[in-house]
């Protein structure tokens, strides 16, 4: 099946014809660790590349295979490999291209355990990291250097929900013969795909959106099948053996077949709580790209083809009083994690991001008073009814009245 056609119809159909597979309309599921060979020779030759032999599930399987492809169709990547989680596919990634006296550059505001890989992964190998407020290109411009082997960026920022130019920076990056990685899971490939606005590598957490049911842990990494050739065979192979299981190469391929669906429903009650949250007076910012007042709409609508199912709001509250509004919830349930069919919220001061030190919450630009919040698939007039008994309970009265 060709790019040609739509994303919904790839997302089905992609690298799999059931006819070919005794008319098993479901992939099987492979979980061989080994493979066979006809003889020593066949054994060699796939050994050396030359042949497609299958030959240890470190390496890929052919259910892996068809995940690998359908999802590079998607995200428009010449080749993907799937990990073990997220951060497999982030750690695999960058251990490929970085060694003892290069500098990588990322943004501020980056996932917690992202932040603590570079903090105690690569800067104690002699590995330098700047970070940079990378929504503002010009200090990419100003800092980037020839040491500089990697730009890092989510976008939108976790847990903030800032935005950066993937197109600017990767015209940047280019000029210093750096690559530039940029972390898609807010967005799915489904409502954003940094390769074709130039990125070199994108990075997703499978566990989020793409899996959807928060029943797996995994991850991918894509890009140029060079790329991705290096860090399937030296990163993932020699360095983290974050080797996705067979099982949850069946529930992604499963995953993907309703992402474009579910994706459409995040979107929709996300951009009507944030609508709700942003007339509340006991809400002092609502971050979310859907927002008239957000004030990187207009990259948003660059770069987005929708606002997504992610939103931050700071309160008019205290660190304390935060906590205590996601305590209140009843319904909505307090989990770290996104993307799932239920609505999640966490206080990342408290949670994710616990392990920043006060200065560094800061300095990260991530506010006491911050809270995430995953929209679900629920009926909408419960997300809200849900949020308005919780301010009621927090601050004796919504200061609003609820209408989807």
């Amino acid at each position: 099946m060709s790019n040609d056609h739509h994303f919904a119809t790839r997302a089905i159909h992609q690298a799999y014809k059931p006819l070919e597979n005794q008319g098993a309309l479901t992939p099987p599921v492979h979980i061989s660790s080994t493979y066979a060979f006809d003889n020593v020779e066949q054994g060699g030759a796939a050994f050396e590349g030359e042949n497609d032999r299958f030959i240890y599930a470190r390496l890929g399987s052919p259910s892996q295979q068809l995940l690998e492809k359908r999802m590079a169709s998607l995200e428009q990547a010449e080749a993907c490999l799937a990990t073990a989680s997220g951060m497999g596919a982030i750690t695999s990634a960058i251990w490929s291209f970085v060694k003892p006296g290069d500098e990588l550059i990322a943004d501020l505001s980056l996932y917690g355990c992202t932040f603590s890989f570079f903090e105690h992964g690569l800067k104690p190998m002699g590995i330098k990291v700047t970070y940079l407020n990378l929504s503002d290109t010009k200090l990419l411009k100003q800092h980037i250097s020839k040491k500089t082997t990697l730009v890092y960026s989510e976008t939108p920022s976790n847990p903030n929900m800032r935005l950066v130019d993937i197109e600017a920076l990767a015209n940047i990056c280019h000029q210093y013969d750096a690559k530039l990685m940029i972390d898609n899971t807010y967005c799915t490939p489904y409502l954003q795909q940094p390769i074709t606005l130039g990125a070199d590598l994108v990075v997703h957490s499978a566990t989020k959106y793409l899996g959807g049911h928060g029943d797996l842990i995994a991850g991918f990494v894509l890009g140029q099948q060079e790329d991705i050739d290096h860090i399937r065979y030296f990163g993932l192979k020699d360095m983290t053996g974050a080797v996705i299981s067979g099982f949850d190469v069946s529930l992604l391929l499963r995953g993907l077949k309703t992402l474009h669906v579910r994706v459409d429903r995040h979107c929709e009650n996300a951009q009507k709580v944030a609508e709700f949250l942003d007339t509340s007076p006991h809400v002092k910012n609502t971050f979310y790209p859907g927002l008239p007042n957000y004030a990187q709409q207009p990259l948003a609508k660059k770069q987005m083809r929708q606002a997504g199912g992610m939103i931050a709001f700071e309160l008019n509250a205290t660190r304390e009083q935060s906590a205590q509004f996601v305590n209140a919830l009843e319904m909505i349930l307090c989990a770290v994690s996104l993307g799932d069919a239920e609505t999640l919220i966490q206080h990342p001061a408290s949670m994710t991001h616990s392990t920043y030190t006060e200065e560094e919450l800061l300095e990260h630009l991530i506010s006491p008073n911050l809270i995430r919040l995953s929209v679900g698939l629920e009926h909408i007039d419960d997300i809200l009814a849900d949020l308005n008994q919780a301010f009621e309970s927090v601050f004796g009265d919504s200061g609003l009245a609820i209408s989807a």
